[in-house]
C-alpha cells in the first residue's frame, strides 16, 4: 500500500514537472496531476495487458524474446498517457512524442525510486 502511494505521488511530481519544463505537456495544477496518475495506474492495470499482448503480437514478440520487454511497456503507458490525455481536461500532450517522453520519465524515476526505497 505504502509502495502504491509512494509512486502515485512520485508519478504525479514528474507529471507536474513535465509540465513545467516541456511546452507540449500541460497539466493544470498538482491536483490534477494525482488525478492523471491515478487513472494511469488504471487503465495500466485494467488496459495494460491487453495492450502489451496486442504489441507483442503484432511484433511477433520481437522485443518480449529479446529481452527488450520493457520497450513494449513503454509504449504501452504511452498510449495509456493518450487515452486519459482525452479523458481529463486538465491534462494535455500534444502528440504522442510527449507521451512516450513523458512515459519514459515516469519509468526512469519510478525505478530510482524504487532503488532508493524498497531494495
Amino acid at each position: 500500500m505504502i509502495r502504491m502511494l509512494v509512486h502515485l505521488l512520485v508519478d504525479a511530481i514528474v507529471l507536474l514537472v513535465a509540465s513545467r519544463a516541456m511546452s507540449t505537456v500541460y497539466v493544470k495544477s498538482f491536483s490534477t496531476a494525482v488525478w492523471v496518475a491515478i487513472l494511469i495506474g488504471i487503465f495500466s492495470f485494467l488496459i495494460g495487458w491487453l495492450l502489451s499482448l496486442l504489441l507483442n503480437i503484432a511484433t511477433l514478440g520481437l522485443f518480449f524474446f529479446t529481452g527488450l520487454g520493457f520497450v513494449i511497456r513503454i509504449i504501452v503507458n504511452a498510449i495509456i498517457i493518450e487515452i486519459v490525455d482525452k479523458l481529463h481536461r486538465g491534462f494535455e500532450t500534444k502528440g504522442f512524442t510527449p507521451s512516450l517522453i513523458l512515459a519514459v520519465l515516469i519509468a526512469l524515476v519510478s525505478w530510482i525510486v524504487d532503488l532508493i526505497m524498497f531494495s
